[in-house]
C-alpha cells in the first residue's frame, strides 16, 4: 500500500498555491484553469452558492458586496464578514479556499487527500496560527504541521543549491504580510536564528497608494471627489493592481477608467498615466518600513548585513523594482531569485510533507517562536515564559499559589508580545486553575507546564504539588472559535462540499443529456422512425427533458442511457 500523501498549501492573502511530492521532488498542482496559483477570493451567492478563485475574481466588480478578499489579514481576530443576514468567520472563508485546493489536489492525484502542511507568515502569533489550523479542520483537512513561510522558502531552494554552512536571509513580501527570517544551513539542518516582520504590510498597501493617487487625479480633473460605492472600490482595486504589476516591467502605465463617476453633464471618465518614478515616490515609506524588522532580526541573530551569505526574495511584492533595489543596497549583494516567488512557499510546504512521510530524508528543521509569550502577574508585571526566537518545540515550568485564605482558584492571563505592559500585548488566553485543595494563602501550590509545539501554538498542563493530581488545562482563547463552533462549522462545510459535489455531478449529467438529445434529433431527421422506433425515442426524449429540470442525477443518467440505446436501435432498423 502506497504512503498517504501530505499536500503542501501556501494559504496566501492574494493568491494561494498547493503542491505535492511526486517522484521524490515537489511539484505545483495547477488548478482547473491550468494556473499554478489560485486567487484567495470567495464569492457568496444569494442562494448560498459559492465561487472560489478566478471565477470569484471575475465577478467581483458586478458583485462586490458578496465578494471577500484578503481575509488572511483577519485571521485570529473576532472579525466577521456579513453577507445578507449571514455571518462568516475568517476561518470559514479561508476554509472555502482550502477546500478548493484540496479538491484540486484530489483531482490531480486521483485519490482522497486528508492531510496537509499549511504555511503561515513567520510573524503570525498563537491566535493566528490556531485560526489557520481551525480553517484546515473546517475544510476537512488534518493539519499535520504549520510551518513558517520563510522556512518553507528555504526548503524550496534546497540545501544542495547553496554552499554548506551558509547564513541566509529569507525576505518574504507577499500580498498582505511581510516577513524576514535568518537561517543557518549546515549538514542538512535548517536552523532559524531570528525572525521578524509586519502582518499588516504587503502588496495590498502598495495598491492602496495607487488608489489614493487615482482618486486625487480624478478630483483634480473633474473638480469633485470620486464616488465610494463597492463597485467603484473594486474597479479601483483591480486597476491599481494591474498598474503596480505593469510598473515592475515598464516605466509608465496607462490607467483608463471609463464611466467611473457622474457629474451634471453625465458620465465622467478618467484617463491618466502613472510613472514608475511617481509610484516610487508615493510608496517610498512602505519600502522603508521593511528596514526596522530586518535590523531587529539581524540584531537578534547577532549578525551584520555583510555577514549574510545569501538573500532569497519570495512573494509577489518582491517584483517591485524599488523593493529589489532596497535589498541590494541594504545587504550589498544581489538577491537570489531562481525559484518562482509565487510557488516557492507551497513547494517548501510539500517538501516538509515529504519529510514527514519519509519520501525525503536527512533534512531537519529547527524553527523559532516569532514573539515572546508570558503571563500577567498579580502586580501587573509581564513575566516572559518564552522569549522571541526561542527554538520550538519548547516548554517551561512555573509554580503559582494563592494570595488569600481558602482561595478556590488561581486566575492566569497569557499574552504574547514584546511590550513591558501586558495590556499592550496580544491577549491569548484567560483561564482558572481550580483543581486543588484550598488552604491558607501561599500554601496551595500549582505547577504549570507551558508548552509551545512545532506549530508555534501554546498548550498547558497543571499539577497540584500538594496532592500530586495532574490535569490538562483548557485554554479559553480570547479570539477565535470555540470547540463547539468549530465542530459545527466543519460539519456544515462537509455538507456544503458534498452538496457542491452532487451539483457538479448533476450538471455533468445534464450536459451529457443535452448532447444525447441533440444526437437523437439528428438521428430522427436522418433515419426517420426506422423499424417503428420513432415513438419510443420521442417518449424517452420527453421524459429526459422533464428529468433534466427536476430529477436526481441517477435518473437523468439512466434515461440518457436508455435514450442512447433507443437511438441505436432506430439507426440499426433504418
Amino acid at each position: 500500500m502506497s504512503q498517504e500523501k501530505i499536500i503542501g498549501i501556501d494559504l496566501g492573502t492574494t493568491n494561494s498555491c498547493v503542491a505535492v511530492i511526486e517522484g521524490g521532488r515537489p511539484v505545483v498542482i495547477p488548478n482547473s484553469e491550468g494556473q499554478a496559483t489560485t486567487p484567495s477570493i470567495v464569492a457568496l451567492g444569494a442562494r448560498g452558492e459559492r465561487q472560489v478563485g478566478i471565477t470569484a475574481k471575475r465577478q467581483a466588480i458586478k458583485n462586490p458586496e458578496r465578494t471577500i478578499q484578503s481575509i488572511k489579514r483577519h485571521m485570529g481576530s473576532n472579525y466577521w464578514v456579513t453577507v445578507d443576514d449571514n455571518h462568516y468567520s475568517p476561518e470559514q472563508i479561508s476554509a472555502c479556499i482550502l477546500q478548493k485546493l484540496k479538491a484540486q489536489a484530489e483531482a490531480h492525484l486521483g485519490e482522497s487527500v486528508r492531510k496537509a502542511i499549511i504555511t503561515v507568515p513567520a510573524y503570525f502569533d498563537d491566535a493566528q496560527r490556531l485560526s489557520t489550523r481551525d480553517a484546515g479542520q473546517i475544510a476537512g483537512l488534518e493539519v499535520v504541521r504549520i510551518i513558517n513561510e520563510p522556512t518553507a522558502c528555504a526548503l524550496a531552494y534546497g540545501l544542495k543549491t547553496l554552499k554548506q554552512e551558509s547564513t541566509i536571509v529569507i525576505f518574504d513580501f507577499g500580498g498582505g504580510t511581510f516577513d524576514v527570517t535568518i537561517l543557518e544551513m549546515a549538514e542538512q539542518v535548517l536552523h532559524v536564528k531570528a525572525t521578524g516582520g509586519n502582518n499588516l504590510l504587503g502588496g495590498d498597501d502598495f495598491d492602496n497608494r495607487i488608489v489614493e493617487w487615482v482618486r486625487a487625479r480624478f478630483q483634480a480633473t473633474h473638480g469633485m471627489p470620486m464616488g465610494d460605492d463597492p463597485a467603484i472600490r473594486q474597479r479601483l482595486k483591480e486597476a491599481a493592481e494591474k498598474t503596480k504589476i505593469e510598473l515592475s516591467g515598464m516605466e509608465r502605465s496607462e490607467i483608463q477608467l471609463p464611466f467611473i463617476g457622474f457629474g451634471e453633464g453625465g458620465p465622467l471618465h478618467l484617463e491618466t498615466a502613472l510613472t514608475r518614478a511617481e509610484f516610487n515616490r508615493i510608496s517610498a515609506d512602505l519600502v522603508q518600513a521593511v528596514a526596522k524588522p530586518i535590523q531587529t532580526a539581524l540584531s537578534d541573530a547577532k549578525l551584520r548585513p555583510d555577514e549574510v551569505d545569501h538573500v532569497i526574495m519570495v512573494g509577489g511584492t518582491t517584483r517591485i523594482p524599488a523593493v529589489q533595489q532596497f535589498i541590494r543596497t541594504f545587504f550589498q549583494k544581489e538577491p537570489l531569485r531562481n525559484v518562482n516567488p509565487d510557488e516557492a512557499v507551497a513547494l517548501g510546504a510539500a517538501i516538509q510533507g515529504g519529510i514527514l512521510t519519509g519520501e525525503i530524508q536527512d533534512v531537519l528543521l529547527l524553527d523559532v517562536l516569532p514573539m515572546s509569550v508570558g503571563v500577567e502577574m498579580d502586580d501587573g508585571r509581564y513575566e516572559k515564559l518564552f522569549t522571541r526566537n526561542t527554538t520550538i518545540p519548547a516548554s517551561c515550568v512555573r509554580t503559582f499559589t494563592t494570595t488569600a485564605d481558602n482561595q478556590h482558584n488561581i486566575h492566569l492571563h497569557v499574552v504574547q508580545g514584546e511590550a513591558d505592559d501586558p495590556g499592550d500585548n496580544k491577549s491569548l488566553s484567560r483561564f482558572n486553575l481550580s483543581s486543588f485543595a484550598p488552604g491558607p494563602a501561599g500554601v496551595p501550590k500549582v505547577e504549570v507546564t507551558f508548552e509551545v509545539d512545532v506549530d508555534g501554538i501554546l498548550s498547558c498542563k497543571a499539577r497540584d504539588l500538594g496532592s500530586g493530581q495532574a490535569w490538562a488545562v483548557e485554554l479559553e482563547r480570547t479570539n477565535g472559535l470555540s470547540r463547539q463552533q468549530l465542530e459545527r462549522l466543519a460539519e456544515q462545510a462537509r455538507l456544503d462540499a458534498e452538496q457542491e459535489r452532487r451539483e457538479q455531478e448533476r450538471q455533468a449529467a445534464v450536459i451529457m443529456a443535452e448532447s444525447t438529445l441533440s444526437e437523437a434529433e439528428r438521428a430522427l431527421r436522418k433515419y426517420g422512425g426506422g423499424n417503428g422506433q420513432e415513438s419510443a425515442v420521442r417518449q424517452l426524449m420527453l421524459a429526459l427533458k422533464q428529468a433534466m429540470s427536476d430529477a436526481q442525477t441517477e435518473e437523468i443518467e439512466e434515461l440518457t442511457e436508455k435514450l442512447e440505446m433507443s437511438v441505436l436501435r432506430c439507426v440499426r432498423g433504418s
